[in-house]
């Protein structure tokens, strides 16, 4: 048993690290040991059956760890109650006791041809060995088990390169590896069957002698599919609201976007650029022939136990066409409204505009600042078996049955003004109107609000006051916004800290004050903000919040609202009313935790 303990990969060793480090308790390490033998049994039986799909000759040489075994019992950790403890905090602890750094790998950081050029995947599958980047000449190996030194000693031979091992977690090795060599897999072998000696790139707006045109490879290629099923993949594991396909002059660029920032994921060859945009627009029954012109339409897809649709848009740009992929999640459109980031007041302020029978609600902002999150979420609320809700959406941003959803159809001359006539005769109760565009668009959802209906809506301007002045500039009658409009909220998103790697630090108040933050405090003030982690990306930030500006219609605005509104004074009277600006409740994030000084800087300049 000396010898076992003597081992830092042994069972018992591992149990004493996570006992001493408080990740479990001693009851804990014991009931792990009385029935190690047959959990591993049990998991040795799982990879068995899951091994019976693998490639030939694939297969992982190492052994179920004591590691696994603690997984499968999924205990809270000890010193964290409410927390389920990861992989990633038992090998954080073991590689410290191992002395070998420990990495959270950022699949968004690594270089696809160094992962899967370096070594073979069979040869990283079986030793469980992930190369992930050169730095000062070393090539940096990530293991979970940085005992394997003949496997090291073999990869510097082969790399030509001095090895630097750190640790990381089990399942993410074989994640990364299944995914990058995977991918690459794939699109290696989409690019070998597109003969690239004949290959003329038509929608290259550079391209300017015209050969014979190739077959295309076909978008069924079970290459091409196993390709942009993977970006789906990635974009829901990364949390990604927007994937980006970009043709270039000599690559494809594959960009997301998470937490309203873009990041670039992938630069493929450009040879499989059209193959991956044909497979694209088949999926979502686009007119594959048609290059010329832009084109929308949509994908539903599992994402896990639910379904998720993907909104797609293709345009042609210099170098051929590019796609624009959004994903519609459910779990974010469609929320409790007490969880989007209302203040107490602003809720029961907007609460009070929506819940009345008939009038118009305005929702305020710029593109991607959360209205249709908003807005659906409202309607979810108010939605009732004896409720008729009508939505007129350009496009449909996410299908739901409770909805009776009209698309926007130019083409058909179904638009927002024509559509809006033809709705009152549908005996509504609540209409959703996506953007009021134009005044005969405007003067509808007047009339219906006029007339006993709900209606709700969108503008884009920069804050709550600014939308009366927006519709009468539009062209409705003042007289008639005084009878039909209830209310305004405005809103923006504002990134979150990450709450792995949050932080406190002091700044004066009179810093803040310079800045253009009005805060009603003196001397020193404790703010928040991210280090910076693998969670976040090293962003600091994960997740996003609104802030919201909520403005009744009250009847000192409306006898305000005249053919010759004054703005400044609809806002001097929002003041007096106790109107909370949007840069107030940012202040509120701020000081509360929630959101970072230069995040209240970014999304707040504007109302300056």
């Amino acid at each position: 048993m000396a010898n076992d303990v003597e081992h830092p990969f042994s069972d018992k060793f591992v149990c004493v690290v996570l006992v001493e480090h408080g990740l479990i308790n001693k009851e804990q390490a014991l009931e792990v040991f009385e029935k190690k033998e047959k959990v591993r049994e049990n998991i040795e039986k799982q990879k068995a059956k899951q091994s019976n799909g693998a490639l030939a000759g694939v297969r992982i040489t190492n052994p179920t760890t004591i590691v696994d075994v603690i997984m499968s019992f999924k205990f809270k950790r000890s010193d964290k109650e409410d927390v389920e403890l990861d992989e990633d905090a038992i090998f954080k602890v073991l590689a410290g006791k191992w002395d070998k750094p420990y990495k959270k790998i950022d699949p968004l950081q690594l270089d696809l041809n160094l992962v899967t050029t370096t070594i073979p995947r069979s040869f990283a599958m079986k030793h469980l060995v992930l190369p992930i980047e050169v730095e000062n000449g070393n090539l940096v190996i990530a293991t979970s088990n940085p005992f394997n030194t003949e496997v090291f000693e073999d990869i510097g031979r082969v790399s030509l390169m001095p090895v630097k091992i750190v640790v990381t977690s089990k399942s993410d090795i074989i994640r990364l590896i299944d995914e990058f060599f995977g991918f690459k897999r794939s699109i290696a072998q989409a690019e070998s069957q597109f003969d690239s000696s004949s290959v003329v790139d038509l929608g290259n707006l550079e391209q300017y002698v015209r050969l014979k045109t190739p077959d295309e490879l076909p978008a069924n290629d079970h290459h091409i599919v196993n390709a942009v099923n993977h970006l789906f993949s990635y974009a829901f594991d990364q949390r990604a609201s927007d994937i980006h396909i970009e043709p270039k002059r000599e690559i494809s660029l594959i960009r997301m976007r998470i937490d309203g920032v873009l990041h670039t994921v992938y630069r493929l060859p450009k040879k499989v650029h059209t193959p991956m945009v044909s497979r694209i627009k088949n999926m979502s029954r686009l007119d594959m022939a048609e290059k010329r012109r832009p084109q929308d339409g949509r994908i539903k897809t599992a994402k896990g136990s639910m379904e998720v649709e993907i909104r797609i848009s293709t345009i042609p740009v210099a170098f051929g066409e590019k796609v624009v992929m959004r994903v519609m999640d459910p779990d974010i459109l469609f929320q409790s409204l007490d969880q989007l980031g209302f203040t107490p007041g602003d809720l029961k302020r907007y609460n009070d505009m929506v819940n009345r029978p008939n009038g118009l609600v305005l929702v305020c902002g710029p593109t991607g600042s959360g209205k249709s999150t908003t807005l659906y979420s409202t309607l979810r609320r108010l939605s009732t078996p004896d409720i008729n809700t009508t939505t007129i959406e350009d496009p449909i941003e996410m299908v739901h049955e409770e909805f009776n959803q009209i698309a926007v159809q130019p083409a058909v001359n179904i638009t927002f003004a024509t559509i809006m006539r033809n709705i009152l005769r549908q005996d509504p109760d609540i209409i959703m109107v996506g953007e009021l565009r134009d005044l005969e668009t405007a003067q509808n959802a007047v009339q219906a609000a006029l007339t006993g209906h709900l209606v709700l809506s969108t503008l884009h301007t920069n804050d709550a006051a600014s939308s009366i002045v927006r519709l009468l500039d539009i062209g409705v009658p003042y007289f008639l916004v005084q009878a039909t409009l209830t209310g305004i909220i405005s809103q923006r998103l504002v990134r979150k800290i990450c709450p792995r790697c949050i932080e406190s630090y002091m700044i004066d108040a009179s810093q803040l004050r310079n800045s253009g933050l009005e805060i009603n405090k003196e001397g020193q003030i404790k703010l928040y903000r991210g280090k910076g982690c693998a969670k976040c990306r090293g962003t600091g930030y994960f997740g996003r919040t609104a802030i919201y500006e909520a403005l009744p219609y009250s009847k000192a605005l409306r006898n305000l609202t005249t053919q010759h509104t004054d703005l400044a004074l609809l806002r001097a009277a929002a003041f007096k009313e106790k109107l909370v600006t949007l840069r107030e409740n940012a202040i509120k994030k701020l000081l509360g935790g929630l959101t970072t000084f230069e995040e209240v800087m970014r999304v707040t300049w504007e109302n300056d």
